[in-house]
């Protein structure tokens, strides 16, 4: 993209026109309405896998709706720095464990958040929910195709709560733009979404081995590397597919309310051929139904354009940047130059008037993610959890679920597919 700053203001002002012009606005966070755990007090969790990913869950897990009693992961070195995130947070320790049906059978816990390696997501969610306990489990939902409806049976089967760390579906800013925008028809008929996810380096992680006799192969892992740097290996991984574009897939499913019938993909090892299998740059474009295609890039050797949706209307463009920022830009050009704002207030946007927003991420009001980390909002993945909890208690619905997940897997898994095949594939 290529907007000055000038632009990006006034599209953010186009942004909270609309939205000040639809009522429910004001109240339609994702949040809003939603019912504390009161009944039986705060959901008894236990995590599964706590690196990266999974401490970033544990920071946002409010003690209001859920206490975490267990941590598990098979690198003491993740334990010891989740250890690190309870004592920021001022809450009890929780007990270790590696292995994850050991802390299953010795633990009073209800629920597992989960975020290990992909590759092991069905054995260990379809595991917990036989167990009898509810699921939160990072994106994306499996591997393959059939570990995501062996996840799906298992939720059924044991009529368990399963959702999928979309955290998307959570964010203020994202619920605004599809209730303000697209579902009143204010950006007109969509043939077109462009998505990119691009960033400059290697996605190699750097490490040691929590102990000189340390020997992952037990859990399948040949080498620390293939454990520390997972996915990099087709065997744990789907590459940027996965762990990117099945996020912005996710949405574009939600926005134009319908999932791809093909795909069409190229890409390889361009950059950093040497210690990895999956691609460094993906180029896909996914055919949805009424003529409509998606294309997504992802590539590591240049961070400019960064990460972001343009959804292009036949009456205006819409851009949702780096899941805090969004801008509108009508093609009549409207020169109307309201300045309203949108800060999420206990999980709800809310519009407001403001000064002129400045041209960057890092100062606009139009943000979920921004306002959360300025003390003003919860953090998507905050809410993300709270709703998890609450559906586990009083049986408030999950805004993204195994349906909609698969829905996001399958093209995924199926991109990945055509660049090996160098074919056009149904999915």
């Amino acid at each position: 993209m290529n907007l000055t700053a000038e632009q990006m203001d006034q599209g953010r002002r186009n942004f909270m026109r609309l939205l000040a012009g639809v009522p429910a606005v004001a109240t339609l966070g994702v949040a809003a309405g939603l019912r504390g755990p009161v009944a039986g007090g705060p959901v008894k969790i236990g995590f599964i896998g706590v690196g990266s990913r999974g401490r970033t869950l544990l920071t946002d897990v409010d003690p209001a709706y859920g206490q975490v009693r267990a941590l598990c992961d098979i690198n003491p070195t993740s334990l010891q720095k989740a250890d690190d995130v309870f004592k920021k947070n001022s809450v009890p320790p929780a007990r270790h464990y590696a292995d994850w049906k050991e802390m299953l059978q010795k633990e009073d816990i209800e629920a597992v958040v989960m975020a290990p390696p992909l590759w092991a997501h069905a054995d260990l969610a379809a595991g917990c929910l036989d167990a009898g306990k509810h699921v939160l489990c990072e994106k994306m939902m499996a591997w393959d195709e059939e570990g995501c409806e062996r996840m799906r049976d298992a939720a059924h089967r044991n009529r368990r709560v399963l959702e999928l760390g979309y955290q998307r579906n959570y964010n203020p800013l994202y619920q605004s733009a599809y209730e303000g925008i697209i579902k009143t028809g204010a950006i007109g008929e969509i043939y077109h979404v462009r998505t990119a996810w691009h960033r400059n380096g290697s996605w190699r992680r750097q490490g040691d081995p929590p102990s000189p006799d340390f020997n992952p192969s037990q859990w399948g892992y040949p080498t620390f590397d293939h454990l520390l740097n997972w996915r990099l290996y087709w065997k744990y991984s789907q590459g940027l597919m996965a762990e990117l574009c099945s996020h912005q897939i996710n949405v574009v499913n939600w926005f134009l309310g319908a999932t791809p019938e093909a795909v069409i993909a190229s890409g390889g090892l361009y950059r950093f051929p040497e210690g990895r299998e999956v691609y460094d740059h993906i180029y896909a474009t996914f055919e949805y139904p009424g003529g409509r295609s998606v294309t997504f890039s992802s590539i590591e050797s240049n961070a400019f354009d960064d990460y972001y949706e343009m959804y292009q209307g036949t009456k205006g463009t819409l851009i949702l940047l780096h899941e805090s920022d969004a801008m509108f830009f009508d093609e009549e050009a409207s020169k109307r130059s309201t300045a309203i704002a949108v800060s999420p207030r206990d999980g709800a946007a809310v519009a407001q008037s403001s000064e002129t927003m400045a041209g960057n991420r890092n100062t606009s009001t139009a943000s979920a993610s921004t306002a959360s980390s300025t003390g003003t909002g919860p953090r998507p993945i905050r809410i993300e959890i709270q709703r998890f909890c609450s559906a586990i208690r009083t049986g408030t619905p999950v805004a993204c679920g195994p349906d909609k997940a698969i829905a996001s897997a399958r093209p995924c898994i199926r991109a990945n597919e055509a660049v090996k095949q160098k074919a056009r594939l149904l999915i």
